[in-house]
């Protein structure tokens, strides 16, 4: 185990996009940094060798966050290395681009276990790491996850991310007597999503950028979001409106 006088975060869904640039710009901001991924095992491990080369402290590891032992073998694996964790970012979530009609039930299953299941696993499974001066966790949702509307499109994906605040806001009535903010970030269209719309059609004529996440993750893990807990904070450019 290394004593850190760092703080620890784990990011899941590490190995590319929105989840590689978060870790990376939380490095700069001097955290340590556990790099989750499930199957982009080639991409993470370049992610940790980038942070190495900066001379930062990151470690790989892998698991299938719906499963339940291996998300507490992750956990454990994390307490054997760390110590501790102070930061959990639950980034991980499978988007498939399926109609309501055709979905299967492996990708019902993909979607509501990359969301809800996984962030209700990891969540009770690292609150054991946080340590008696509190914690942060930040869970990713979606512009459309507090509008009960009709979807054409990945059901399972939009249920869980529809429970992934639900689950947050009832994380957060329950953590804050133990100062662990729960919060969530909820993007319209990235700059890398799937079937990503021409920026004619989108109201801020743009989608949003991995920069814009990056700022709303500082704030909540800022001294100033202190009693910012069971927050959903859209950031959308208007979209879903």
């Amino acid at each position: 185990m290394k004593k850190l006088s760092a703080p620890v975060v784990l990011i899941t869904g590490a190995s590319r996009g929105l989840g590689a640039f978060l870790a990376l710009e939380l490095f700069r901001d001097g955290y340590v940094v556990a790099v989750h991924h499930r199957s982009g095992k080639n991409q993470a491990q370049r992610l940790v060798h980038q942070i190495r080369r900066e001379d930062g402290i990151a470690e790989l590891f892998s698991a299938d966050l719906a499963n339940p032992n291996q998300v507490d073998s992750l956990f454990h694996k994390i307490r054997a290395k760390f110590g501790r964790l102070d930061v959990l970012l639950n980034n991980a979530g499978t988007y498939r681009p399926v109609s309501l009609l055709r979905a299967r039930a492996e990708d019902w299953r993909a979607g509501l276990d990359s969301t809800a299941t996984s962030t209700f696993l990891t969540i009770r499974a690292a609150l054991p790491l946080f340590p008696k001066t509190g914690g942060r966790i930040i869970n990713l949702g979606d512009s459309a996850c507090e509008k009960l509307t009709a979807r054409k499109m990945a059901p399972g994906y939009h249920v869980g991310k529809v429970g992934v605040l639900l689950l947050t806001r009832s994380f957060a009535a329950q953590l804050i007597r133990r100062r662990i903010t729960v919060n969530c970030i909820s993007p319209g269209y990235l700059e890398n999503s799937i079937d990503l719309p021409p920026s004619r059609e989108l109201p801020a004529s743009r989608p949003v950028r991995f920069s814009e996440v990056g700022s709303a993750v500082r704030y909540l893990l800022s001294p100033e979001a202190d009693q910012v807990t069971g927050s959903n904070l859209i950031i959308s450019g208007g979209w879903n409106l």
